[in-house]
Order: C-alpha cells, then sequence, then structure tokens
C-alpha cells in the first residue's frame, strides 16, 4: 500500500498548546507602573491627594413644603379604564361601571444621590508590530492620573483607553517563538490527515484503491492546505509585537435612591418605575446633606447616603461631581364597588400608572 504523506510539516508535531499568556519577562519595568500586569489584573490606581483643598461643599437652598394637589375622580378613572384595556385578559367592565367610593392621597417624597466618579486602571497589551513608533525609555512616561482623558458629559457612563506614552518597546512574539508561524491544529503538524474514506488503508474493497485520496491513505489538510502549519494568530505572521501600556479610564454614575414610607398598601418597587414633582436639586463638587427639609426621613437618609458616598468612592476614585434631589411622588388609593363587593387600586407618578392585584374580572387565556 501507498501510504507515504506528503507536504511533509515544516513542525514536530507538538506535544501542547503553545503559551497564550505573555511572560513576565516581555515587560518593561516602567516607573510609576510597577504593579501593572497583562489582562487586566493591576487593578484600580487610587487617585493622588490633590495639590490643593479641595472646595468646600455648600449647604443647598431650603425649599417651602410642597403639595400636589389629590388627582380628580375623572383622572382615576381614566387611568383605570387605560390599564384594563392594556390587559388582553382583563375586561373593561370594572374600570368603565364601578362605582367609585373613596380616594385618599398618599403623596411620598423619594431622595435621590447621584456620584459621579473616575476611576483609572492599567494593563499591559500587545499587538502585532508593523513598524509603529518605539517610545519605551526616551523619557519617563507620565504617571497614570498625570494623563489627560475628555470626560463625558456629568453623570453619564463612559470608558476611554489610552495608550501610555513612552512605554512601547517590540518583543519577540511568545507564540510562535518568533517564527511567525505555528503547527497546525488539524493535522497536528503533519500536513495531511487519514482518509476518511478508506480509514488510511489506501483501498476500500479488497484491491480497489482509493478514489479519494488516490491510494495514499492520506488527505492534505484543508485546513493549512498541506503546508502542516499556520500564521501565528498572535502576531499575524510578523514574528514580533509590540508591547505597551494601556490606560483604561472609567465614568461612572452611582445612583441610591430612597422613598419614605407611605404606609398606603402599595409596594415600593411600583415607584421606581415612575416620576414625581422635583422640589429639590443641588449639584456640585461635593454636595451638603439636605438640612431643615419637612420630612425628617428625608434629612436622615441625605446625611446616612452622603457620608457612605464620601468613604466608599473617594478611596479608589476620583469624584467628580455629586447631585441631589428630592421628588414627591403623588399616590392616590382608591376603593370602589363592583358587584356588590369592594375592591381598590392604585394611581402613582406623574404618569397615572395604576396598580391593581386583584381585578375583579380576569379570564385565563393560554397560548398555545
Amino acid at each position: 500500500m501507498d501510504t507515504n504523506t506528503e507536504g511533509q510539516a515544516m513542525f514536530a508535531p507538538p506535544t501542547a498548546e503553545g503559551p497564550s499568556a505573555p511572560p513576565a519577562s516581555m515587560f518593561d519595568n516602567m516607573p510609576g507602573y510597577e504593579g501593572t500586569v497583562a489582562g487586566g489584573g493591576g487593578g484600580c490606581l487610587p487617585p493622588p491627594m490633590p495639590a490643593y483643598p479641595a472646595p468646600q461643599p455648600e449647604p443647598g437652598p431650603e425649599q417651602p413644603h410642597w403639595n400636589i394637589p389629590s388627582i380628580t375622580e375623572d383622572t382615576a378613572r381614566d387611568a383605570f379604564i387605560l390599564y384594563a384595556s392594556s390587559k388582553c385578559c382583563y375586561s373593561s367592565a370594572p374600570a368603565k361601571d364601578g362605582v367609585i367610593t373613596s380616594m385618599e392621597a398618599f403623596n411620598t417624597y423619594r431622595y435621590r444621590l447621584e456620584t459621579f466618579t473616575e476611576t483609572r486602571s492599567t494593563e499591559w497589551s500587545h499587538e502585532p508590530y508593523n513598524g509603529q513608533p518605539v517610545d519605551a525609555y526616551a523619557q519617563p512616561p507620565p504617571g497614570p492620573w498625570d494623563i489627560t482623558a475628555k470626560t463625558p458629559s456629568f453623570f453619564l457612563d463612559g470608558q476611554q483607553i489610552v495608550k501610555v506614552p513612552y512605554t512601547s518597546s517590540v518583543k519577540t512574539c511568545h507564540v510562535c517563538l518568533g517564527m511567525g508561524r505555528r503547527p497546525c491544529k488539524d493535522c497536528v503538524g503533519a500536513g495531511s490527515k487519514v482518509c476518511w474514506v478508506c480509514n488510511g488503508s489506501g483501498f476500500r474493497h479488497g484491491d480497489d484503491r482509493c478514489h479519494h485520496c488516490n491510494g495514499r491513505g492520506r488527505d492534505n489538510c484543508n485546513r493549512c492546505h498541506g503546508q502542516g502549519s499556520r500564521i501565528c494568530e498572535m502576531c499575524r505572521g510578523k514574528q514580533q509585537l509590540l508591547v505597551y501600556i494601556n490606560l483604561t479610564v472609567k465614568w461612572t454614575n452611582n445612583c441610591d435612591n430612597y422613598v419614605v414610607e407611605q404606609l398606603s398598601g402599595l409596594q415600593v418597587d411600583n415607584l421606581s418605575k415612575v416620576s414625581g414633582k422635583e422640589l429639590f436639586r443641588d449639584s456640585q463638587y461635593m454636595v451638603y446633606p439636605v438640612m431643615s427639609f419637612p420630612d425628617p426621613a428625608v434629612v436622615n437618609a441625605s446625611q446616612r447616603l452622603v457620608s457612605e458616598h464620601q468613604g466608599k468612592y473617594s478611596q479608589m476614585s476620583r469624584i467628580l461631581q455629586q447631585r441631589q434631589t428630592i421628588e414627591l411622588i403623588p399616590v392616590t388609593k382608591v376603593t370602589y364597588m363592583w358587584e356588590g363587593k369592594s375592591h381598590v387600586y392604585f394611581v402613582y407618578g406623574n404618569e397615572f400608572k395604576v396598580n391593581a392585584d386583584n381585578y375583579p374580572a380576569t379570564c385565563c387565556c393560554t397560548v398555545m
């Protein structure tokens, strides 16, 4: 039998996969970046101490006590009808014909604190070397917090990746060891594989030569076109890598809400989906806790959250701006009669959202 193999491999078959993570020796020791590693394991870098005192927060303006007028019965009924019509299994009869017997207002406050922060982290990165500028050791690189980045609008998340100047150098590709090619995985570097038709025998039935492989018992590997090797995916055949430090600048709007207990029976989670009337807004570098607000629960929440945010975000991030707001969210509990029984629904928020967990006229629908 003719079992010769064409397209002998240019490499001996590998016994194991080559390294994917670059060795530590590939990375230069850059002043100010000693803890930087590959793969983003360096973590966030604490901001430097300011060279001048940070501006002190100023007390926000005092606001009078606001009240939202109770909604009318017509508004409550229209919202209920719209709610029922949006449900495929709900009859509109209770919403249209139910008799409203009472309406109670449970307006509640929502306090929100936003802290807009900037964090910075570094990692060693690399790319195929195509003649890019090499500047390592031309001069000391700027510190990670000295590099200019374009800050997005306040309170909007964003990210920017910057190549750190004076950290770029050229290294031999650690995956292909500078050869530009790697053994083919499909044929294990041989350039050919056992013929799947004759299973490597070169014959199909008796002395009938296999027409698929012409009796050789092997096929050229389609993956590497019989060469036994493929272009190295890491360096893309360039044999060398440009190694440098990437700085990742991330802007995050950290937000916390506190909703005052309003004892209406409506779950607080529902209020997260609606807006209210904004009574108070204060935005500055660092806000001062709300003072002299009519509801002491809001004052306490503001003091607690302002303290928590400053402790949580000033250690590893740079606080750029804070904003606190107070909204008054309208909540109306509506009691109505339908077919001799009393039922309840809620209308809440500027959007007049409705919650009616025990709607009295529903049917079961099965979607096949």
